[in-house]
């Protein structure tokens, strides 16, 4: 296994351990700069992340890292991208879909990916070149290499029909995606919704159990580097909206443009 990858599956598992001892307890809600939640969940797995990835001397983007200018970050042609606790609203709401998410990035393009969640013990793992993505349970948050044996490929559903099953953001829900969906129904599709928080939106796609992701409301890129590569190793693309040309990352902006998934 490339050597990177493990060390973010291991950090990712590791995080999710820390994250799970905050959420089994009582914790405080801050809100930061742009009103989003902060818990010290968030804090705890970020530290817990950094402290794997230091030693592979790849300089980091977290969303709990202060952010390094553009000015020195137009430099980098490997970075990692990170979000320590994706969906931390949903964290606060103790329903369980929140997820650790890291991603290498070279030249823009996510080359692997992690998506770890928490409640279920569930692994999420791709290397974008191999072409393949994988889904496994990491009982007690121990992992080790053993616990990739038992891990199951995971791949898209090809076979689309007239019922369009289209997952959207549970706290994220915006105007657009309802006139988006309006249209494809216009279109003669029967569209079944589905709703999940944070990266868990990917997962779906990745593994079969959507068929379209639009994704009409702000997200940054530690949101979706490790969902972009899950979905590149199984085929998938994340196109943005106004070009149709592929989401890429260490922008000056680290904002991303409206995507679809698909």
């Amino acid at each position: 296994m490339n050597k990177y990858l493990l060390i973010a599956i291991e950090a990712a598992v590791a995080a999710g351990a820390e994250i799970m001892q905050v959420y089994s307890g009582d914790f405080e809600v801050q809100l930061k700069d742009d009103d989003s939640p902060l818990t010290v969940a968030d804090e705890k797995a970020n530290t817990v992340i950094n402290s794997y990835l230091v030693e592979t001397a790849i300089p980091v983007i977290s969303e709990e890292n202060k952010q390094v200018d553009y000015a020195v970050r137009k430099d980098w042609t490997t970075c990692w991208m990170v979000d320590p606790l994706d969906g931390t609203k949903e964290f606060v709401k103790r329903n369980g879909e929140f997820t650790v998410n890291i991603a290498l990035i070279e030249k823009g393009k996510p080359v692997l990916g992690v998506i770890y969640v928490p409640v279920t013990e569930t692994l999420y793992y791709a290397e974008v070149k191999t072409e393949k993505a994988y889904k496994c349970n990491v009982p007690g948050h121990i992992f080790s290499e053993a616990s990739l044996k038992d891990a199951t490929p995971i791949s898209p559903d090809w076979n689309l029909t007239s019922t369009l099953r289209v997952v959207a953001s549970k706290s994220h829900q915006s105007p657009d995606t309802d006139v988006f969906i309006k249209e494809l129904k216009q279109e003669g599709y029967d569209v079944e919704l589905l709703s999940k928080g944070s990266s868990l939106k990917f997962c779906l796609m990745a593994e079969g159990v959507a068929d379209m992701y639009p994704r009409f409301a702000p997200t940054m890129e530690w949101d979706t580097a490790a969902g972009h590569a899950l979905c590149l190793a199984v085929g998938l693309e994340v196109s943005q909206v106004d070009n149709d040309k592929p989401l890429v990352y260490n922008k000056p902006e680290l904002l991303n443009p409206y995507f679809i998934v698909q």
